[in-house]
């Protein structure tokens, strides 16, 4: 696998756009566009959230029903959820309008939203962001760039990534764009993420690569303990790499599985790491738990609590909080047997073992916990199982950027 520069427009065929359309922001980018010059195959995951929104209640429609996809016109700033009966026609007038200026079918049209819950979106703003987009949309590098820009809303950098593999004597490239920074909880999928890719692969293939491989990224993040109405992951496939179509579970299939893990799991960090009011990735990883699942719960559990996420924010080594959000998880273990580091970059340090602390640093602890990335190792001593959850640190520019969400 060779990792590469670019994002949605890295695979051949696809193109991008991103504008600025005053859906609620000025003088920002806020519409993007990906489109594919053939149809796609497509997949999709989405919120667990009863209260959905009209986009995600269209794009399920698409993706179930629709022969095919060949575009996706996303909008940041308002969320068009709890917007009623309007709110799925501004869905439908949208791929109205793309349809009609792209040659394609209202149903290739996928549509998303992300931003302030309950405000109808203006739909002239709506319809005259879909027309520059059209316009504009090219398949360089610089255009992905600018429609990952346009998704942004609290995000305070543009998330994408690129990768190549080889099959069968053809170059096949996978790359994603994604948008998440608050009301970041797992369960699929809580963000905006849009992953492009010139396989030639059948939906069905496709479908269970994508649900199966959410499980273990952007499900094991989290940062407030927010599922949005909104969360949307599609990825299409338009085959233009010219490999033999994958219809079966074989090694070019397992290849890009590996492909697809590293781009969604590249996404999800990023966003964790991007949490509102964020000054550091917080990764927990569990190993050596007695199942898979175990050790999910475990990570998660860590990841998830807020007092563990001060702690990181203020560089406390307190491992008596890492240690209660484990034993709160609901998996039974003997703390005796567990053993407890803190890890960043350069140093790995035993804080907790044999059931009492060691005796490590205080000093040195907090210098680790101080890095831009941390990890907290959790070796469970109970079977050959592993997992690894990413959060962020919990600082009070989140309540500032969140009390103030709207204005």
């Amino acid at each position: 696998m060779n990792i590469i520069e670019g994002g949605v427009t890295a695979a051949q065929g696809f193109e991008a756009a991103g504008v600025e359309a005053a859906i609620k922001y000025q003088n920002r980018k806020d519409m993007a566009m990906v489109y594919s010059r053939v149809p796609c195959k497509a997949a999709g995951v989405f919120t667990s959230n009863v209260v959905k929104a009209a986009p995600v209640r269209w794009d399920q429609e698409v993706v179930a029903h629709s022969a095919y996809v060949q575009a996706v016109v996303v909008n940041s700033g308002i969320a068009n959820a709890a917007t009623g009966r309007q709110g799925y026609d501004c869905c439908r007038q949208t791929a109205d309008k793309a349809a009609q200026l792209l040659g394609i079918s209202p149903d290739a049209v996928l549509v998303a939203s992300t931003g302030v819950i309950g405000n109808q979106i203006p739909i002239d703003r709506l319809l005259a962001g879909v027309e520059k987009l059209a316009e504009s949309k090219v398949d360089t590098r610089e255009a992905g760039t600018m429609a990952a820009e346009a998704i942004m809303t609290t995000d305070t950098i543009s998330k994408q990534v690129a990768v190549q593999i080889e099959l069968d004597g053809k170059t096949v490239t996978v790359g994603g764009m994604c948008k998440g920074s608050g009301m970041i909880h797992p369960n699929m999928c809580t963000m905006l993420g849009f992953v492009t890719t010139d396989i030639a692969i059948s939906k069905e293939l496709l479908q269970e690569a994508l649900s199966e491989d959410v499980v273990d990224t952007f499900n094991m993040i989290s940062v407030d303990g927010d599922t949005s109405t909104n969360d949307t992951l599609v990825v299409l496939a338009n085959g233009m790499a010219g490999n033999p179509e994958i219809t079966s579970k074989n090694g070019d299939y397992e290849k890009f599985k590996e492909a697809l893990h590293y781009i969604n799991t590249t996404l999800a960090k990023l966003m964790a790491g991007d949490g509102e009011g964020a000054t550091a990735l917080f990764e927990t990883k569990v190993i050596h738990a007695a199942s898979k699942e175990d050790a999910r719960i475990l990570s998660r559990s860590v990841i998830r609590s807020n007092l563990c996420k001060a702690a990181i924010y203020g560089h406390d080594a307190n491992f008596g909080r890492f240690l209660c959000a484990l034993g709160y998880s609901g998996v039974q273990f003997d703390p005796e047997q567990v053993e407890l580091y803190f890890e960043n970059a350069e140093k790995r340090m035993l804080i907790y073992k044999d059931g009492v602390a060691t005796d490590y640093s205080e000093e040195e602890a907090s210098k680790i916990l101080a890095s831009p990335e941390v990890r907290v190792l959790v070796d469970m001593h109970m079977g050959e199982a592993e997992a690894t959850a990413w959060g962020c640190d919990l600082s009070y520019d989140y309540v500032k950027i969140n009390a103030d969400y709207r204005s």
